[in-house]
């Protein structure tokens, strides 16, 4: 387990936070998400709360899925789905149901929306209540206004009532074909009573095939992998026009497997692919977004030489196209995939300002190579990926990969304010493929490899508390971060995608995270478009009541950010060897504290502590002049894993750390001393305890 720092766990609780702050009201498309050109059981509802009886909010009594593809790469796939509203959450839930997809190669028709209601009678939906509009993320974006949602309000649905309704999706001239893919996974949550799922191909298909380490077919295509055997197997036609049809029927009761393959890697129940290979879906998605037309390359010769006149260097060039591409053009944020790939030509893409994250990889790519930088389009999708069977669905995220001086330098244009160098930690190390095939001379093939997992400088951040506590028990705190690294990259993100007013919730859920109480009354940020300088906010906050000075002493605890650590390593079965300890990516903290006292309050400070390892350091001061006390708090990972071996060597460290934060400061006031003064403080030291010696 990664450690559970303030940096990575509190910030990334934050990050989450925010993401639900700044994004949860419009997420209406849980009951049909969904890739293109991979038909998958539609739709599923959205993950219900769990309440505190047995009885789901809503449950599918039936959700029937029929696919067919022909070998054109044509499709339709038609959903059948009756729902037994059982709460009003369960209504809320179905209220409104939504369907992503891309006119410009797909359509979807509703053929039936029927409610049965519990006391009685039947009514339809009237297509007044069905609308066809542009996804909000293109709502900016004229190009991509074929990218839409289809959405259907249910009205008069309550309790006890049923929902029936069937919707078909078709797919015709999709920019892939004649190639497709289908990704399916069967109900494990309970929420369906009985699934069916139906699946119609070309050709004469009779077994689940196995995947060569290599990720190569040389089998029949369309290949089938499935890890849940079908209830039916049957050939129609003959001669060039048979099909093969399969049959799953998955009553509640049924205990399906984990979805898991030969190799013991997570996958889908079904998978479906035309693709025989990685090495044949990097040829066609390189030719849609790697591929330079001799107008795209006079363009970017163009562009790069306006973006950078006093660039010298490649990588001088390379930096100011970087920064041109990621800030000032706006991120279309779509799913990969969703527009088929496709990509406009350079010119139009810079005149619009925006672009899809596809678009300004493939952008960055041209700028890179004609600026004389080897560069590439690289995709990544989940570790097991690249033992599965070649196609699109698995991938999450596009990056570009420039290879400057023999070192590797991971890109994310789409980000906005991603400094030079920097991708989330969660894609860093990631198998990644490569859209340029590998070239052996007389073979190519696909090219895997993982990210880069260095950053282009070293992670540190610092927090500093500046606190004042009134002879009420109030407390006052000027808190002051400044990042870099991977809490900075989440803390631009989070800052640039809301708006100014917004910050100070945002302030908010960052001190809850950090376990400061309060209430932030000012916020400032430094500008998320500053890349190149480390990340900074500031924000006050305000704590009535913080200690009972009718107490006649008062202990509180060192006013930090507490500085957590992995959890210790659980105990291996028997004969095994310990996993290691995964202290991720080498990053430095420091944490410093100044509080400002009532006079005449005498303090005892705790002592501080040393400790020194090679994988990781701690140190820690605290001390006290008259009505002033200080303290700091030190944690610098060295190491990115402490071996297995090692776990009753970390246990110590860890322990010493844990020790030390749960330390406090003891405070007493005098009792003559008047409640409130603007008289000067006066000077009692107190005498700091004894620093023990290093561990």
């Amino acid at each position: 387990m990664k450690r559970k720092l303030f940096c990575p766990f509190r910030v990334q609780l934050f990050y989450t936070l925010a993401a639900c702050f700044l994004f949860g009201v419009g997420c209406l498309d849980s009951l049909a998400r969904e890739g293109q050109q991979k038909p998958a059981a539609e739709p599923r509802a959205q993950k219900a709360e769990k309440p505190e009886k047995a009885e789901n909010p809503a449950q599918f009594a039936l959700l029937e899925t029929k696919v067919r593809f022909e070998a054109t790469g044509d499709s339709r796939k038609e959903v059948h789905a009756l729902v037994k509203i059982n709460s009003e959450l369960g209504v809320r839930q179905f209220a409104q149901l939504n369907f992503n997809f891309n006119r410009s190669f797909e359509s979807v028709e509703m053929l039936l929306v029927h409610i049965t209601h519990a006391s009685g009678g039947t009514s339809d939906i009237l297509p007044s209540a069905i609308t066809d509009r542009a996804n909000p993320a293109v709502v900016n974006a004229p190009a991509y206004q074929d990218v839409r949602v289809k959405s259907v309000r249910i009205l008069g649905l309550q309790p006890g009532d049923t929902l029936e309704y069937r919707v078909v999706r078709t797919v015709s001239h999709h920019p892939l074909a004649p190639d497709f893919w289908l990704d399916h996974s069967f109900d494990r949550s309970g929420l369906v009573t009985q699934e069916i799922f139906y699946l119609d191909l070309p050709g004469n298909l009779t077994s689940t095939a196995t995947v060569s380490p290599e990720g190569i077919w040389n089998g029949p295509l369309p290949v089938v992998y499935a890890t849940v055997p079908w209830t039916d197997f049957h050939n129609t036609g003959q001669g060039s026009s048979v099909r093969s049809v399969y049959d799953w029927e998955i009553p509640a009761a049924r205990k399906l497997p984990a979805p898991m393959d030969d190799n013991g890697t997570s996958t889908p129940d079904v998978v479906v692919t035309r693709f025989g290979s990685w090495g044949k879906l990097v040829e066609l998605l390189g030719s849609h977004l790697v591929s330079l037309t001799d107008a795209d390359r006079m363009a970017a010769i163009d562009r790069l030489r306006s973006l950078g006149p006093d660039s010298k260097t490649a990588e001088s060039k390379l930096r100011a196209a970087y920064d041109v591409i990621s800030r000032t053009l706006k991120t279309v944020d779509l799913p990969l995939g969703v527009t088929g790939f496709q990509s406009r030509h350079v010119a139009e893409i810079l005149d619009s300002g925006y672009a899809t994250p596809e678009e300004k990889c493939s952008l960055l790519a041209h700028f890179a190579t004609v600026a004389g930088i080897k560069a590439e389009i690289v995709l990544v999708g989940a570790p097991e990926t690249q033992k599965q069977f070649a196609r699109p669905t698995p991938f999450q995220h596009a990056f570009v990969i420039a290879t400057e001086k023999k070192k590797r330098i991971a890109l994310d244009p789409s980000l906005e304010v991603a400094p030079f160098g920097i991708v989330a930690s969660e894609f860093r190390g990631k198998p990644a493929l490569s859209l340029t095939l590998f070239d052996g001379g007389d073979f190519t093939s696909a090219n895997w490899r993982p990210l880069p997992t260095d950053l282009p400088f070293s992670a540190s951040q610092n927090v500093n508390v500046d606190a004042t506590l009134s002879a009420d028990g109030v407390l006052g705190s000027k808190v002051h971060y400044t990042m870099r690294g991977d809490n900075e990259l989440v803390l631009r993100v989070a800052f640039h995608q809301s708006r100014k007013e917004k910050w100070k919730d945002l302030a908010q859920l960052l001190s809850l995270t950090d376990g400061f109480r309060g209430q932030v009354t000012t916020v400032n940020a430094s500008d998320p478009y500053a890349t190149r300088e480390p990340f900074t906010v500031e924000y006050v906050l305000t704590q009535p009541k913080f200690v009972d000075w009718s107490k006649k002493t008062v202990r509180i605890p060192a006013l930090l950010p507490q500085l957590g650590l992995p959890d210790p390593p659980t105990k291996s079965v028997s004969g095994s060897a310990s996993a290691p300890i995964e202290l991720g990516t080498p990053l430095e903290v420091e944490t410093r504290m100044i509080l400002h006292l009532p006079p005449g309050t005498s303090v005892s400070p705790p002592a501080g502590i040393s400790v020194e390892r090679d994988y990781a350091t701690y140190a820690s001061q605290y001390s006290a002049n008259g009505s002033t006390i200080t303290a700091s708090r030190h944690i610098k990972f060295i190491l990115r894993e402490v071996p297995g071996d090692r776990s009753a060597d970390y246990n110590v460290f860890l322990h010493a750390v844990q020790s030390d934060e749960a330390q406090d400061f003891t405070l007493e006031r005098s009792e003559s001393s008047p409640p409130k003064t603007n008289s000067p403080a006066p000077n009692e030291k107190a005498s700091p305890k004894t620093v023990p010696p290093k561990t």
